[in-house]
């Protein structure tokens, strides 16, 4: 527009997965602060937008160490690219991944690429009673590996000092500021400091609590760049963005069917699914009774006289069938092909008119966003039922609601659905 000067953002967030980068930006969005998300790194660096947060969600989390850092290089010159001014790499609160990575291998990126050292990290989400002290991770009050996460098919994270578990990942052993020391600026600063002097590239912030948080936010306004759940990032991208707010109009949902797909595992997502099975019909495939087209077309086939009224599909298992399923497929085999499958369902329910698609389970989500060629999305405002809701832009606009497996209450999918069939154009 003539007379409007373009201006930077002022933050780039890269997510590690579809559902984390979906609920950060609700925040932004909460706050009255535009915050676009983008599935593909090249439309983000196509985009005209005046935002002064963008969000590039990528599905970094689980596949090999060198497949992420290409695509997490990718993703940071895209966000150099729009000139945002502060770059965050946002992990999950309780920093899934594997001994090899890829949080790690981000904070030795973001290290090499901006060479202000140290690249500060922080893990935990106290509001969901996941924190770090002492550089241990608690979640639900028990540390990490005697929680119900060690169940966890892919991720059961079992050294909670991640100290410790993240000098796995990196060039350098990480140092730790902890709660204590956190308390005031002045000990803080010395603090970090003291890890600066001993060498350390990379230094672990503890989040016992929201103070934590606090000064945790302020440790990192004069950073170039952070590793970082929820919290800090979304206390920081706060601070930077204040006093602007973005030129796109608020978002509307889709209308048309809607369908709930679920592809995550665990007490969580099975009591989630069993609330809304209480009320619409669901069913479930056994990844173990035919190949991925057979269950996708029988899948679809009991889909196609259900559309119009609500229903879900799913690939969640108990425990037996999660041990069984990874026997014969693998740990990382049998989550692979539960997406595949979805995602394959979600393309043929798009195609026969379904609009409205509430996903459970992070790498879920993502594989089904990119099977149905969603490249960006704008969020809704953060509600009662938590962020991740969001709507495609342009003709045919496609709604979601995607969550991570481990978040929401029993009936988080009764109340998405009903939200997102309120919230249509």
């Amino acid at each position: 527009m003539r007379g409007v000067q373009k201006m930077s953002p002022a933050y780039g967030i890269l997510s590690d997965d579809f559902t984390g980068g979906l609920l950060v930006a609700s925040y932004f969005e909460e706050a009255g602060i535009e915050c676009p998300v983008f599935f593909d790194p090249e439309a983000a660096g196509e985009a005209e937008t005046q935002a002064p947060i963008v969000v590039i969600a990528s599905r970094t989390r689980l596949v090999p160490v060198e497949e992420a850092k290409a695509e997490i290089s990718r993703a940071l010159d895209a966000l150099d690219a729009l000139g945002c001014g502060t770059v965050a790499y946002k992990a999950c609160a309780s920093f899934d991944s594997t001994e090899e990575g890829n949080i790690g291998p981000a904070a030795d990126m973001l290290a090499d690429r901006y060479g202000d050292l140290p690249v500060l990290i922080s893990a935990g989400f106290p509001e969901f009673r996941c924190t770090v002290h002492q550089g241990h991770l608690f979640y639900q009050g028990q540390l990490v590996n005697e929680s119900v996460k060690r169940f966890d098919p892919v991720t059961p994270m079992p050294d909670p000092n991640l100290v410790r578990f993240l000098s796995h990942q990196t060039g350098t052993p990480l140092g730790l500021v902890m709660h204590l020391d956190l308390m005031e600026e002045g000990t803080a600063r010395a603090a970090l400091d003291e890890r600066v002097a001993e060498g350390h590239r990379h230094v672990l912030l503890d989040c016992s609590d929201a103070g934590d948080v606090e000064m945790s936010t302020t440790l990192a306004l004069d950073r170039r760049s952070i590793v970082a759940s929820d919290p800090l990032v979304v206390s920081l991208g706060l601070a930077l963005g204040k006093g602007r707010e973005g030129t796109a109009a608020p978002p509307r949902h889709a209308k048309g069917p809607s369908v709930v797909l679920g592809g995550s595992v665990g007490p969580v997502a099975e009591a989630q699914l069993a609330a809304f099975e209480a009320e619409h019909p669901v069913l479930r495939l056994d990844l173990l009774e035919g190949s991925e087209e057979t269950l996708i077309a029988g899948a679809l086939d009991w889909a196609a006289p259900r559309i119009g009224r609500p229903f879900g599909i799913t690939t969640c298992a108990d425990e037996a069938g999660v041990k069984a399923a990874q026997a014969e497929l693998g740990r990382l085999g049998a989550a692979r092909m539960a997406e595949r499958i979805l995602a394959g369902v979600a393309r043929g329910l798009k195609d026969n008119g379904v609009r409205r698609f509430i996903v459970a389970g992070g790498e879920t989500s993502g594989s089904i966003v990119t099977a149905l060629g969603i490249r960006s999305v704008r969020p809704f405002p953060r509600g009662p039922n938590g962020g991740g809701f969001c709507v495609s832009e342009g003709e045919n606009p496609v709604s979601f609601f995607l969550k991570s497996g481990k978040l929401g209450t029993t009936d988080v999918l009764l109340r998405a659905l009903e939200e997102i069939e309120e919230g249509s154009l």
